[in-house]
């Protein structure tokens, strides 16, 4: 992993169908004294059995909550995108909700997510794409990457679904490929 002077203050983590396991393998092994938040935007619908935080609740030792609107942003936590909206981020405190069009058939749209992220968090930002079934995450990151912030996706070869993670490591300068296995040490050294 590349080291520098840069604190990272966001992990924002994307990703579509086949990204689950991954973000519960990652929150199984996350050490407690993470110095950053981590935003979790997954493709998801709504519905009226809402049991995707209570599941990240019982394997991550670290604070899960689902984003509300002006929901405040602090580190070591992590922060749950809600079904049908897109989140948004009014500075380095507040995430705002937003019930705009989707965007690449999804809302919440990981592309808004990381592109408003990418202008509010600049080169504090770390972005994740995982394994997922369209291109969402592409543009977002690289806003991101222009914004100086680091990118890392998830190597398709590891990915339940490669659709996304491909099309990112096409067309986006990337930091680093990662796998599964490697995330939380990965996060557990920033």
């Amino acid at each position: 992993m590349e080291q520098s002077d840069v604190k990272i203050e966001l992990v924002i983590i994307g990703g579509s169908a086949g990204s689950l396991p991954v973000i519960l393998t990652m929150l199984k092994n996350l050490d407690e004294s993470i110095k950053f938040a981590i935003v979790i935007v997954i493709h998801r619908k709504a519905s009226a059995l809402n049991i995707l935080p209570t599941l990240l609740e019982q394997v991550s030792h670290i604070p899960v909550t689902e984003i509300e609107d002006k929901t405040e942003i602090e580190s070591n936590n992590i922060y749950l995108a809600p079904a049908d909206f897109h989140v948004l981020f009014d500075d380095k405190k507040i995430m705002s909700l937003d019930r705009s069009e989707k965007l690449n058939f999804s809302r919440p749209s990981v592309d808004i997510s990381f592109g408003s992220a990418g202008e509010v968090f600049r080169e504090n930002l770390l972005a994740i794409l995982l394994s997922g079934a369209n291109s969402d995450g592409v543009e977002g990151m690289k806003l991101i990457k222009k914004m100086n912030g680091k990118i890392w996706i998830q190597d398709p070869d590891t990915a339940e679904v490669s659709y996304m993670p491909m099309m990112a490591a096409q067309k986006v300068n990337f930091d680093q490929l990662i796998t599964p296995e490697n995330l939380p040490t990965k996060l557990n050294k920033l």
